[in-house]
């Protein structure tokens, strides 16, 4: 966990960039952040947690830019949608991005977006991939699941993951964040945009709470989604009266 020879150690603005709070994405507060105070990427698993909006999954989507990816999904290697392929709406934050790296160069990295992730698998199929030929045949979860664990993720020294919950059950998301913490162990980053209460208690991930603060770190348990969470199974009936 506190391997030195991380892949990504730290974002921040190149240079040449400008910055305008006027215009999006400047004008969110966690990517005002990023630009102007830069982002330390710590080993093992960090969470960025936050509500619509807040600019969490442009931040992930920007790293990934930043370190050479598609905005689509994807790595170097093996390349999702996002170029050469169907436009993904970028937010053009990673071209303002310079990404510091530790010694671990010959890793690469991967990034999986859920709403973009069968247009990848096509491209694993069209790419003649015999171990993920079936991955369309498969539920949601478990070719999430498939892909994450499949043995060409050994390479992947940083894996970015943008809302990955929206694909997987509450035991999927208990067995995903046993594979973070296996990347972990072994010297791998995992940064991963989420609302999700389970894979955010992975114990020894570091969480950032992205609101109109910017990021900051916070606990667990202070996390405003947990909150919201414990209140609503607490009494269910008593929101579902607010919002009808």
């Amino acid at each position: 966990m506190t391997d030195p020879s991380r892949l990504l150690r730290r974002v921040h603005r190149h240079p040449d960039a400008v910055v305008d709070p006027a215009t999006w994405p400047d004008s969110v507060p966690a990517v005002t952040q990023l630009l102007t105070e830069g982002l330390d990427v710590p080993p093992g698993v960090t969470f960025l947690v936050g509500e619509n909006g807040a600019g969490k999954s442009t931040i992930v989507e920007g790293i990934a830019e930043a370190l050479g990816v598609p905005a689509g999904g994807g790595s170097r290697r093996h390349r999702g949608p996002g170029r050469d392929g169907d436009p993904v709406d970028a937010s053009g934050l990673g071209e303002r991005l310079q990404a510091v790296r530790g010694v671990a160069r010959a890793r690469d990295v991967f990034f999986l977006r859920a709403e973009t992730m069968h247009d990848f698998y096509s491209y694993l199929h069209a790419a003649g991939s015999p171990s993920h030929s079936d991955l369309h045949r498969m539920s949601h979860g478990e070719s999430f699941l498939d892909v994450v664990g499949a043995s060409w993720m050994r390479s992947v020294g940083l894996l970015l993951l943008d809302e990955p919950e929206s694909a997987l059950s509450f035991r999927n998301s208990l067995a995903l964040g046993a594979t973070f913490a296996a990347m972990a162990r072994e010297g791998r980053q995992v940064l991963c945009a989420t609302h999700s209460p389970v894979l955010t208690a992975l114990p020894g991930a570091r969480v950032l709470q992205v609101d109109e603060q910017g990021i900051t770190p916070v606990a667990w348990e202070d996390l405003a989604l947990v909150r919201d969470w414990r209140f609503f199974l607490d009494a269910p009936g008593r929101y579902w009266r607010h919002v009808l």
